[in-house]
């Protein structure tokens, strides 16, 4: 029980207090006997509280302040994925990434995963009712120019993510398939696989499977530089309309991905393999970037080039710096662009 309140910075100020009243009244809970709102109201720092706001300038009202009228918007990108706990990966990795690229991020969250940089040692679904929840809540609030989509654990997720492309007629669509983790841990049921390639695929712009998660889609795997080519082409005969399979897995100098579109000739996209073992969160930092490309207006091609060197020079910047004992996280932040701003629709 509070037998002193003594007011300081961090007491909400009227306006708080007025949307926290004004939200609880229009759910109709006021007049509920348990209900702290009984507290809020009666509790004596808050007429002081009032009495302080009624002395500030205008603009602490938020109900007389006059806003000015907006003209412009941010480049929105949305992660429908995991929550990494160590925050090298997931939808930490994903909106570090949209930062640093100058767009305004947000997130669907698909699973929480308790793991660090040596492993993953817990995952706890959300129900797909969540999911949906959150889904609507932003997209039909704030809207959305770009979609990262990653860890989908279960056929009900997938069909989740399935309808919100299809109903908010979602056009920019990067799907990373995330089915194991860099520290090998498998991070999807084997259900899920068929739901994710028959009801997400045609939905999609483009995937971004490495070369254990087209693995697992083709049943068979793929161990050298010239079985890519073919291993690109039978993941669009899936269903895909464009892939970006990544050959980072595979022995050598060089690292070679290829990206691959319909009736159109393979781009192969080589670098030279950079020492590190900061990996962690490689796959949904370039998918991520993608997204965040797409969002700021760039076509396809471009933007996955664009985004192939972001997450080339984050592995450079963050090559020499230790995160824990396993995997590390990239340097998201090695270059960081100002919030970019669009005119409104």
């Amino acid at each position: 029980m509070l037998e002193k309140t003594t007011l300081s910075e961090n007491f909400p100020r009227q306006h708080d207090l007025d949307r926290v009243l004004g939200f609880f009244s229009a759910l109709h809970l006021a007049r509920h006997p348990c209900f702290i709102l009984d507290f809020i109201t009666s509790h004596p720092a808050v007429p002081a509280v009032q009495a302080g706001c009624r002395g500030m300038p205008d603009n602490f009202h938020m109900s007389t302040f006059n806003f000015p009228v907006p003209h412009h918007r941010y480049a929105r990108v949305l992660s429908i994925a995991g929550s990494d706990s160590c925050g090298g990966a997931g939808i930490q990795a994903d909106l570090k990434t949209f930062s640093a690229l100058g767009c305004y991020g947000m997130t669907a969250i698909t699973a929480l995963t308790a793991q660090n940089t040596c492993g993953v040692s817990s995952i706890h679904p959300v129900p797909p009712e969540f999911l949906k929840a959150q889904l609507q809540a932003v997209i039909e609030d704030i809207g959305v120019d770009a979609v990262k989509i990653g860890m989908l654990h279960s056929p009900e997720i997938v069909r989740v993510v399935a309808w919100a492309i299809s109903h908010y007629k979602l056009t920019q669509v990067v799907l990373d398939p995330v089915m194991v983790a860099t520290s090998g841990d498998r991070l999807i049921e084997s259900a899920t696989v068929q739901v994710l390639q028959q009801e997400l695929f045609p939905l999609v712009s483009v995937i971004t499977p490495n070369l254990d998660e087209a693995a697992l889609l083709l049943g068979r795997s793929i161990d050298s530089a010239e079985a890519l080519e073919q291993a690109a082409d039978d993941l669009l005969a899936l269903g895909a309309r464009t892939v970006l399979l990544k050959g980072g897995h595979l022995r050598g100098a060089a690292v070679v991905d290829v990206f691959a579109q319909a009736g159109q000739r393979h781009l192969h996209l080589r670098s030279e393999r950079i020492a590190s073992c900061n990996v962690h969160g490689t796959g949904c930092t370039l998918s991520s970037a993608i997204a965040a490309y797409l969002a700021l207006g760039l076509p396809l091609r471009e933007a996955v080039q664009q985004a192939r060197n972001y997450i080339l020079a984050a592995i450079t910047a963050g090559a020499g710096v230790q995160t824990g004992q396993g995997h590390g996280p990239l340097n998201h932040g090695h270059a960081p662009l100002a919030m970019a701003v669009v005119p409104l629709d």
